[in-house]
């Protein structure tokens, strides 16, 4: 991601001059980013250092099937953007809530149940 500079002109508190509030212009921090489902895909290496954990937490997550990456090995494992967004939600899940490695591969599940079914009434023109 990169850091870009941007003008923000603050406003004046009640109690403030007009003088104040001209003085009170900040740099904001514009983030930029890119939209990984694009990506065709990443390695393990790079999903760790995408979700800021070891790759011992990737494994586990494949293992458990929250993950399935395309590569039989480790070292030739290959995951989407998708992959990244059901790793990040399955780790918050256990980091945030305390849910184990098997409650979090249930939510996600249920999570794409909930989704598919939204996807079908969108479909029947009732969502």
């Amino acid at each position: 991601m990169t850091n870009d500079k941007t003008e923000f002109q603050g406003r004046p508190t009640p109690d403030s001059s007009a003088s104040d509030a001209a003085s009170e212009t900040r740099m904001l921090p514009q983030l930029s980013g890119i939209i990984l489902e694009e990506l065709n895909e990443l390695t393990l290496a790079e999903l760790c250092r995408a979700c800021a954990v070891r790759s011992e937490s990737i494994v586990e997550l494949v293992e458990e099937g929250v993950l399935a990456p395309l590569g039989r090995e480790p070292h030739r494992w290959r995951f989407s953007g998708i992959h990244m967004h059901r790793a990040t939600v399955a780790l918050r899940l256990q980091r945030d809530l305390g849910v184990n490695l098997a409650g979090a591969a249930l939510a996600l599940q249920l999570l794409d149940e909930v989704e598919a079914l939204r996807a079908r009434l969108r479909v029947l023109g009732g969502y």
